[in-house]
């Protein structure tokens, strides 16, 4: 199949959802389809204010002919940003069918950055942008009973996976008398960083990651070390060294970087909140403590490859057959059948 996604997350923000989606594009290529992203690279952008490192698209008139112009034979939109309302707007209008999923508490996100906006205006927007999406795709049982609380429709469970041949136990690690406890992803308020770096602990601290509090909590912390962006083997690596991977965020859908710690034996200390409850094991691979500290501390005795084995269930092939399994032609079939009569997708969008 032509499979078109749309995302206004993507290279070069280092997050779980420009991972999930990389690792989704080449799976599916893998498996034969023929997979276009139309990403802020396509387009014309501007810093997002407080946040520079998101670009907003502004040229979205150019939206509708790029989609026209790959002639899919379905679309996903990731994101809930510019791109994604835009061909929204331009799917619905034509009458075609798409799918959209949830890869961030957006109102969480906003009331954290602006308490004053109550939480019910962020929900009643995410209502209305996946309102139309014949499959709102989430990746936990958690989150779909979540949601359904405040009333998103169409709720499916994706599941996310971990590149095992990356993420890996290292066959020799360096045995070390001070314990390294790690942090790895935005440096922003959602994520509650400082809930881990004004712990005392024993050892050292580390943050991999970069954002826009980076500045300010690397001047009220001097004495953990902020190491900026990690990619690939260097990744692996930081995971791997560390004692224990710290989640502080109380806000996050899933939490990728707990799975990819965990398949290279590291555990997580992290709150008994959604996100950590859907990836921990609980006193298996990581410790789920509303004192994050205790959690630090326990999760140092945890055996690290039983962590590795529970992580290294989950491939990212699997993950891309659930999510084909809920995609949707544009006349609104599944895309597991066959189209009902041939040249439909050039019909529809000569429209």
């Amino acid at each position: 199949m032509r499979i078109l996604l749309v995302s206004d997350a993507w290279l070069p923000q280092v997050n779980g959802v420009v991972t999930s989606l990389q690792s989704l594009i080449g799976e599916l290529r893998e498996l034969g389809h023929e997979v276009k992203l139309l990403s802020p690279a396509d387009f014309r952008a501007r810093p997002c204010p407080t946040y520079p490192e998101i670009p907003l698209v502004w040229d979205l008139w150019r939206v509708g002919p790029a989609i026209r112009a790959f002639r899919p034979d379905c679309v996903h939109l990731a994101t809930e940003g510019p791109l994604g309302w835009a061909a929204r707007h331009w799917l619905t209008r034509r009458g075609m069918a798409f799918s959209t999923a949830i890869h961030t508490r957006f109102p969480e996100y906003v009331h954290t950055r602006w308490p004053w906006l109550p939480l019910r205006w962020g929900y009643a927007l995410l209502r209305t942008f996946h309102r139309p999406s014949r499959a709102v795709l989430v990746s936990t049982e958690r989150l779909r009973e979540e949601f359904r609380h405040w009333r998103l429709p169409h709720l499916v469970i994706w599941r996310k996976g971990v590149d095992t041949r990356l993420f890996a136990p290292r066959s020799e690690r360096p045995g070390r008398e001070r314990p390294i406890f790690l942090y790895v992803g935005r440096i922003a308020p959602e994520k509650n960083l400082e809930a881990f770096l004004a712990l005392d602990l024993p050892g050292e601290k580390r943050v991999v990651g970069d954002g826009p509090q980076r500045a300010e909590l690397e001047a009220r912390y001097p004495e953990a070390s902020f190491l900026g962006y990690r990619h690939g083997r260097e990744l692996a690596a930081a995971y791997a060294e560390a004692s224990v991977l710290v989640f502080p965020s109380r806000t996050d859908t899933y939490g990728l970087v707990m799975l990819e710690a965990l398949a290279c034996g590291t555990p997580v200390a992290a709150f008994p909140v959604p996100g950590p409850l859907d990836v921990v094991e609980a006193g298996v691979s990581g410790v789920l403590d509303e004192d994050l500290g205790q959690a630090c501390l326990a999760a140092l005795a945890l055996d690290r490859t039983r962590c590795a084995e529970l992580a290294g269930r989950q491939s990212w092939r699997a993950s891309a057959l659930e999510f084909l399994a809920h995609q949707v032609l544009l006349d609104g079939e599944p895309c597991i059948r066959p189209p009902a009569r041939a040249g439909f997708h050039a019909d529809v969008l000569a429209d």
